[in-house]
């Protein structure tokens, strides 16, 4: 560091020297912080020692910042852009292989030199906020006190700060004038917008700025007004938000309530660090430039509010330079509200996959076990459909036609398929989880057996609804194998094909569990398609849209229409769910093909119709044994299924909402105390009565 003190030329604008410095200061690992915070006081000894090498230093950072234009760094670094989330993703998938080209005029720019590597920012935070303020004062201090040079970088600096303020109210008011903003809120509409009245208020403000550095005004006002404003803009975004969970939102909106609230922020920083009043709540009348080269004041024991917020704009801006074209930062921020409302939509729908009483349950049983004879029916045509030998493509979207409709066939007759509740319920508990989270400490062993009620009756209806796949899928399928050996004289597969279909199900001879774990993955990904579409469907406001398809009003009339609008935006969801997932099912095995992988899957309904149909192809000449073994597979393939689904379910719908469950053991402990004192209710559920006596219990 000495030799580089030594050779610095103050009034050279070149940053190699800089560069040279703090690369002194950077330690070989970016979480080394006892390095770098030796390295900084080493250095700022090295001034204190000599007042030569400070004043060097000091003129040589204010010919720097004299002579770059300061404006995109406040106004730019950290804040996304109005491109709009598609294109920010493809431009930091384009810079990350190949970056833009640089003019250090700018200031943003001259940091990509500095902190060349995207960890600097973790030891810059690593080194306490005073080694900073010590070092940086030591260069302020150095003699002469005050010289032409900094005098201009100090006014220059100020400029890029109010240059900031008004380019950044210019977007705020821009993006909140946004019609897809304006669709989400209309009453903006109604009364003055917020995000207009503070771009009016920020240019007053500006305007007084002006003229207070002219010397036109003594005292000027502060920015409390513009403050409220801003306030305002904020209460904006957070209805928005608060509204998207029942009205659905998009990546775009989603894109755009972050630029409007990470501009806003930015705003609120730059404000205090400009005031001149001094009145502003913790902003004491210090700007940033004294906080960097100019300030004179003794080392204090404790920060001053206004030094504070400035070195924590500085650790932001350099952590937001480092970051700025990273593609996992972006779709983090962006995709957690999307992720949230889909859950929601998720969550809502997982309700109606919840039985209560036993007279639910028994419904729930009846539908799944109308779903199990259609599972049949399709099980038969996919193997009438394997003998037209057609190429693997055209077979797979045969395969995938069949599944599709198969299942979107179930979700219209309002039929359940066991395997596609824990997508639904796994976003329920993770509600219920969400609400209990924000409880106090003290309601945790309320919370624990609430969960434990929640946990019992999705475990209850997920078995009855299995036993009702199981009850019909297996018989019906049974009889149209017979039926097929009884109208054609042969049977519907023969000898090698039957003893295929059941040694599939085989639990470790065979890949069984495999592949029932890839129609979890599938289950799970057909979960989120469904919640997407719910979404999609509540925040285009999909109903409309359909009244106005003119041909079908002629066609069905205005009253049919609007039914038919109301079921599709209500229905889209499971449709486009149901119709990914069989597509997912019939394409699996052909791309395992191409690829030369062992891709396939296993689904519990259609392992245990292919059981059925294989037994009768072999003529009932199946030893005990086997029988056993593949009863046992198909119990595997269905726990797979299950725990597969409903934990890829369950773990986004935490990370959406943002919350951790610790209460594991609390959890458990409820569940058993529910099994001993009514085993027989823990299965099949209570009766009627008993729950309307505990409902008039709680009133």
């Amino acid at each position: 560091m000495l030799d580089i003190l030594e050779r610095l030329d103050p009034d050279s604008d070149r940053v190699d020297l800089l560069v040279g410095l703090v690369d002194k200061l950077r330690p070989r690992r970016a979480l080394d912080a006892a390095y770098a915070r030796a390295q900084v006081r080493t250095l700022t000894q090295l001034l204190k020692g000599d007042p030569a090498h400070a004043w060097a230093l000091r003129r040589y950072l204010t010919t720097l910042l004299e002579t770059r234009r300061h404006t995109s760094l406040y106004s730019d670094v950290g804040i996304l852009s109005n491109d709009g989330f598609f294109t920010e993703l493809k431009k930091r998938i384009a810079y990350r292989m190949l970056p833009p080209a640089l003019d250090e005029i700018y200031l943003s720019d001259t940091l990509d030199r500095l902190l060349c590597r995207e960890d600097d920012y973790l030891w810059i935070r690593a080194v306490p906020n005073a080694d900073w303020l010590e070092l940086f004062d030591t260069v302020a201090d150095a003699p002469p006190p005050a010289d032409a040079s900094t005098g201009r970088a100090r006014h220059v600096t100020l400029l890029g700060l109010l240059d900031a303020i008004r380019t950044l109210s210019c977007r705020v008011c821009a993006l909140g004038l946004e019609p897809k903003l304006i669709h989400a809120h209309m009453e903006i509409e109604e009364v003055d917008s917020p995000f207009l009245m503070q771009n009016i208020e920020a240019n007053n403000y500006l305007d007084q700025y002006g003229r207070l550095l002219a010397g036109e005004l003594d005292r000027m006002e502060d920015a409390r007004h513009l403050l409220v404003m801003l306030d305002q803009c904020e209460e904006v975004v957070l209805k928005v938000r608060r509204r998207a969970l029942a009205a659905g939102t998009s990546v775009s909106l989603t894109y755009l309530l972050l630029a409007i609230t990470q501009s806003v922020d930015r705003l609120r920083k730059l404000l205090f660090l400009v005031d001149t009043s001094g009145e502003l709540p913790g902003a004491p009348s210090v700007d940033l430039l004294a906080l960097a080269i100019e300030s004179t004041a003794p080392a204090e024991p404790t920060i001053s509010p206004r030094r504070a917020a400035a070195i924590d704009l500085a650790q932001e801006l350099a952590e937001a330079h480092n970051t700025k074209y990273q593609v996992r930062g972006l779709v983090r921020d962006n995709i957690d509200l999307l992720a949230r409302n889909v859950t929601e939509n998720a969550s809502r729908t997982g309700e109606h996959y919840i039985a209560e009483e036993r007279s639910a349950l028994r419904q729930m049983f009846n539908a799944a076990a109308g779903a199990g004879f259609i599972i049949s029916v399709m099980a038969v045509i996919k193997i009438l459909m394997s003998y037209l030998h057609r190429a693997p493509l055209i077979e797979a979207a045969l395969y995938s036609m069949n599944y599709a409709f198969g299942f979107m066939l179930i979700h219209v007759l309002h039929f359940t398929v066991a395997t596609k509740q824990p997508a639904m319920t796994a976003a329920r508990i993770a509600a219920a989880l969400h609400e209990s989270d924000q409880k106090s400490s003290r309601y945790r062993q309320a919370d624990a057996d609430s969960m434990a009620a929640l946990v019992n009756k999705v475990f209850r209806t997920q078995v009855a609804a299995v036993l009702g796949n199981l009850a019909t899928v297996i018989p019906i399928s049974f009889l149209l194998a017979l039926g097929y050996w009884y109208l054609t004289g042969h049977h519907l597969v023969n000898v090698f094909k039957a003893r295929h279909l059941i040694e599939d199900s085989h639990p470790w001879q065979s890949l069984a569990l495999l592949h029932a774990a890839i129609a979890g993955v599938w289950l799970f990904v057909s979960g989120l398609v469904s919640g997407y579409y719910d979404n999609k469907a509540l925040y285009t406001r999909m109903a409309l849209r359909v009244q106005q398809l003119h041909g079908l009003r002629r066609l069905l009339g205005k009253e049919r229409l609007a039914r038919f609008g109301r079921y599709v935006e209500d229905n889209l969801g499971g449709l486009m769910g149901n119709a990914v997932f069989g597509l997912l099912m019939g394409v699996t095995a052909m791309l395992g093909f191409l690829l030369g992988l062992p891709l396939d899957v296993r689904h519990v309904t259609f392992s245990s119709a292919n059981f059925a149909i294989g037994f009768v192809g072999l003529d009932y000449q199946v030893d005990r044994e086997t029988i056993v073994i593949t009863v046992l597979g198909i119990v595997l393939i269905a726990m797979v299924n299950l725990l597969v689904s409903f934990g890829l379910a369950l773990w986004v719908a935490l990370r959406a909402r943002k919350i951790r469950f610790y209460h594991g053991f609390a959890l458990l402990r409820a569940l058993g105390r529910r099994l001993r004192m009514a085993p027989l209710d823990f299965f099949i559920g209570p009766k009627a009565d008993f729950l309307n006596e505990q409902a008039k219990g709680a009133e």
